[in-house]
């Protein structure tokens, strides 16, 4: 049945695998009631601010961003840019900072996509498999790692998976010219480029106000529009990532094709919880 407003829970019966998280969540923080996504990523936004003393209008700028991606991307939701006075008036869903552009569409949609050995592709003149996944880790959290609403949210399972990927691939977050990763909230996206290492702690107001996250940068993050901009279809997230890079890698994005793409980092996450961080590169 179509229900309207935030995804929730179709059962009441049992006991939900985020409660511990929202308790632990009320007791590190007086966060305002929320849809459980909102409440968590937006709190978590507010932790950074507090944290860092970054401006707000970071959250801001990087919906802007994203979207200027997204009307590069003939499969995007959206087709119109924004403009960072559009986004900060916008309505308010979280306060003090998250307003209606800072959040992403849940949409439908499904994926697939076939992976093969080197020489499966060989046998069967698969000339156009040239990109291989050098190194791939998942990463889960305990109760322990809760000391604070960005933790909550997977900061430490994104450096650790991402720390494991660099080392069992021998390269660093220098030698990535493409990035993919989970921007459900633009909160998570900003917490993401620290914990992916592509600028330091606490350094991701410098690094989005340097236009280091854009085309010109020393990355382009989201060139698909990310979730926010190209859609969230949930369980086909993942996957559209992963094709949106290999098709940098391959030369074969079109307008929005980040020029010299060699190697990729993918990163999705999940409340409750995990985060998966893929290294890919061109053969």
């Amino acid at each position: 049945m179509y229900k309207k407003g935030a995804l929730g829970s179709h059962w009441d019966d049992r006991e939900s695998p985020f409660d511990p998280m929202l308790a632990k969540l009320s007791e590190i923080s007086n966060a305002p009631d929320a849809p459980l996504a909102l409440r968590m990523f937006g709190q978590a936004g507010t932790a950074y601010i507090d944290k860092y003393g970054a401006n707000p209008d970071i959250f801001g700028k990087v919906s802007v961003k994203t979207r200027s991606h997204a009307v590069m991307n003939p499969y995007s939701l959206f087709e119109n840019t924004l403009t960072l006075d559009e986004v900060m008036h916008s309505p308010s869903i979280y306060p003090p900072y998250l307003t209606r552009f800072m959040a992403c569409p849940p949409t439908c949609g499904a994926a697939a996509v076939v992976v093969c050995s080197a020489a499966f592709a060989k046998k069967h003149g698969l000339t156009h498999a040239n990109v291989e996944i050098v190194a791939q880790s998942i990463a889960t959290d305990i109760a322990d790692t809760w000391t604070d609403p960005m933790q909550l949210i997977g900061s430490k399972m994104t450096e650790k998976a991402a720390n494991e990927v660099y080392e069992i691939a021998g390269l660093g977050p220098k030698d990535v010219q493409v990035v993919e990763l989970h921007d459900c909230f633009t909160p998570n996206e900003v917490i993401t480029y620290e914990g992916l290492g592509l600028c330091e702690e606490g350094g991701a107001e410098k690094f989005i106000n340097d236009g280091q996250n854009t085309y010109g940068g020393n990355f382009v993050v989201n060139p698909s529009g990310g979730l926010m901009s190209k859609g969230h279809p949930i369980g086909a997230t993942g996957l559209a990532q992963c094709t949106e890079l290999v098709w940098h890698l391959r030369g074969s994005a079109g307008k929005r094709q980040v020029e010299g793409a060699n190697v990729a980092l993918q990163h999705n996450l999940g409340l409750g919880g995990a985060a998966v961080v893929t290294m890919y590169r061109k053969l």
